[in-house]
């Protein structure tokens, strides 16, 4: 939920109010009691990651060099396959 601003024209007095988006706008100062609040622009808000966090190996792409022979030969042939033009292979 997005924090706004408010300012109440008749006292002055600024505050902060924690809504949701769809909540109305807030009329009746706090302070003064009066119906005088207009909402601030504000510059919003940084970003906020909770959790664990991000590690430097999240993100990256495998270095296509370091595959081992022994990842390729796993791989089935698809020489007698009738879908190898197709890109897939039916024994898999």
């Amino acid at each position: 939920m997005p924090t706004y601003d408010y300012e109440c024209k008749a006292c002055g007095h600024v505050f902060e109010e924690l809504q949701a988006m769809t909540a109305p706008k807030l009329v009746k100062c706090p302070s003064c009691g009066k119906d005088q609040l207009s909402r601030l622009i504000g510059s919003g808000s940084g970003v906020i990651f909770k959790g664990s966090g991000f590690y430097e190996t999240d993100y990256k792409k495998k270095d296509s060099s370091k595959i081992e022979k022994s990842d390729v030969s796993a791989v089935p042939s698809c020489s007698s396959c009738s879908m190898k033009d197709a890109g897939g292979c039916c024994s898999v």
